[in-house]
């Protein structure tokens, strides 16, 4: 039978959903949000969240848009709000474990952004 060693046990355990969350500091912030700011996401009124909307030729560019983002975020285990209608898509991330903004959505965001254009 399979008995992991210490290291895998401790990689599980560092990379699963419970491990602790922490939310950007106000130094992170500045550094890691300014980039997205200036590409046109903002902040989410009342929660502590960014949200982008994006606009397509079509609806089919805009769905093999969408599918590139669920790939990207399903193995990072980390997944968008986000509404479609026709060539529009709205995006909104916040690390809804650690209720507010962590790295895992300055990753994604910047991710969306490099197939964006």
């Amino acid at each position: 039978s399979f008995k992991p060693n210490y290291l895998q046990l401790v990689y599980r355990m560092a990379s699963s959903p419970s491990s602790k969350c922490v939310t950007l500091d106000e130094s992170e912030r500045k550094q890691k949000l300014e980039p997205l700011f200036s590409s046109g996401w903002g902040m989410v009124d009342g929660r502590d969240a960014i949200k982008k909307d994006f606009k397509f030729k079509d609806f089919n560019e805009a769905f093999g848009f969408m599918t590139r983002i669920a790939l990207k975020a399903d193995k990072m285990d980390h997944h968008p709000e986000w509404f479609n209608v026709y060539n529009n898509v709205t995006i909104t991330l916040s690390t809804h474990e650690c209720q507010g903004l962590s790295n895992r959505d300055v990753t994604l965001a910047t991710f969306i952004e490099s197939i964006a254009n």
